[in-house]
């Protein structure tokens, strides 16, 4: 398909650009429909709250941009899959699901350089009921005065079965909170916040002032977490790396993991397999090697109380980056700051406005 006076060029791009692509579509069709899924498999295969997928038409195919190509792409199939998970082999930035048998795309629509209404529209929540609790999906009810379609298989259904996870505790009968991707080759725990943790003027900042038992969180909707993640905001919380076991370095290389640096003193990593997002690693949080911080992504904790880790992490209702958020796309970013105010003035009984770290 050329360009012409019926069809519109789209361009996508991951990261790094080893992923960087057009489609030709029909003007009829736009905006395409965004859907939100929120199933275990998108979590945990992401390290998102959820994905923002789009199903192109039939027919329509990427058209890569050299020197990228699909050979960048790593495809992650499960058995029961009609589709792979397709990510960017080189910086983990999550692409598409593609049809085994069809070929068809379904990509995230997260990685479009022009996510205007013109193009898409969010309004619709898939499988919300298989992360406990509802997770982000319980802040997004309605956009741009549209109430949130929400769709869930019946109950009956063997997809409609709910994640649920175990509480854990290590050898010091402690609690832990296990960090996994779907796949399983990234799995590691961590702590709650420590004495040392709490009494150091340093880490005692990523420390909840409402609940010493509890980290800070957020959700980021800066533009390189997009394009890292391939999705419009990331859920992180932070801990200092020296209480994750079993011991990670600061290459952050542990099972599966791959790593990648997207600007000269951060460095983020990926499950290679699966393509979770693991974490996030500045020098700016590493006064010292025990003092080191860094940011977790909420999407692969297996939280026994749900998507959100309630019992574990108190949230910040300001979402991180929400200027760059804004320009991407507007009306979600809107919806999911009014979902947080609403939802932090419910569990904390009031808004505070601070900055972590």
């Amino acid at each position: 398909m050329t360009e012409s006076s019926d069809t519109k060029t789209l361009e996508a791009k991951c990261s790094c650009g080893s992923i960087h692509f057009t489609v030709d579509v029909p003007k009829s069709s736009l905006p395409f429909p965004v859907h939100l899924c929120h199933c275990s498999f998108c979590r945990f295969s992401s390290g998102s709250p959820c994905v923002f997928h789009t199903h192109l038409p039939v027919g329509v195919r990427p058209k890569f941009v050299g020197p990228s190509s699909d050979s960048n792409l790593t495809h992650y199939i499960v058995p029961e899959s009609r589709g792979s998970w397709s990510f960017c082999s080189t910086c983990g930035c999550h692409i598409a699901t593609i049809g085994l048998e069809s070929g068809n795309w379904v990509p995230s629509t997260s990685i479009f350089t022009d996510h205007g209404p013109e193009n898409f529209q969010v309004g619709r929540h898939i499988y919300s009921k298989s992360v406990k609790g509802g997770g982000i999906s319980q802040m997004l009810t309605h956009i741009e005065g549209r109430e949130f379609v929400v769709f869930n298989p019946p109950e009956d259904s063997p997809k409609a079965k709910l994640f649920e996870s175990e509480p854990e505790v290590g050898e010091d009968g402690k609690d832990r909170m296990r960090a996994q991707c779907h796949c399983g080759g990234v799995s590691f725990t961590f702590p709650r916040p420590t004495e040392e943790a709490i009494n150091d003027e340093y880490l005692s900042k990523f420390v909840s002032p409402l609940d010493k038992t509890k980290w800070h969180a957020c959700f980021d909707a800066c533009d390189d977490c997009r394009h890292v993640t391939g999705a419009h905001v990331v859920g992180w919380t932070f801990v200092p790396l020296a209480l994750c076991e079993p011991p990670i370095k600061p290459d952050l290389l542990i099972g599966t993991a791959k790593t990648y640096q997207s600007s000269p003193d951060v460095l983020r990593s990926f499950c290679g397999t699966c393509g979770a997002t693991f974490f996030y690693a500045s020098e700016e949080r590493r006064p010292t090697d025990r003092q080191q911080v860094v940011d977790i992504a909420t999407g692969v904790l297996r939280a026994p109380e749900g998507g959100m880790a309630e019992n574990w992490l108190t949230w910040r209702a300001r979402v991180g980056w929400s200027d760059s958020g804004k320009r991407f796309d507007n009306a979600f970013i809107e919806a999911l700051q009014e979902g947080m105010n609403k939802y932090v003035l419910e569990k904390e009984g009031k808004i505070e406005e601070y900055n972590i770290g």
